[in-house]
């Protein structure tokens, strides 16, 4: 139930992910780039799993900005919680996308 998802989603971005990406998920200019409609939050599912996974040293360009602050590895969160999370986001800040699973974060961190 992706309704589910994005509620316990929130309760993880509160925990791991707001200090960064802001409670309006607006992001900090030329730190941590926003997530409001951008294509990594609403484009290719596998790569906003990795990201998240992995973390991301490579700066990244937004609607014209750069954004150089590397985001460190959040593989310790279950699988649920990475799912829950990243749902909220592709469904929080304006963003309109569908959710992601438990079974498609286990798929990414079994390819590491």
């Amino acid at each position: 139930d992706i309704k589910a998802s994005v509620q316990r989603g929130k309760k993880v971005y509160t925990q791991y992910c707001l200090a960064c990406h802001q409670a309006d998920g607006g992001g900090v200019p030329r730190m941590n780039p926003p997530l409001q409609k951008t294509e990594y939050v609403l484009g290719d599912k596998k790569r906003l799993i990795n990201i998240v996974l992995k973390g991301s040293n490579d700066p990244i360009e937004i609607n014209g900005e750069e954004y150089v602050n590397p985001m460190a590895s959040h593989a310790h969160p279950s699988d649920q919680q990475i799912a829950d999370v990243l749902t909220f986001v592709r469904n929080s800040f304006g963003n309109k996308a569908s959710g992601i699973t438990p079974a498609e974060v286990k798929q990414a961190r079994a390819k590491k």
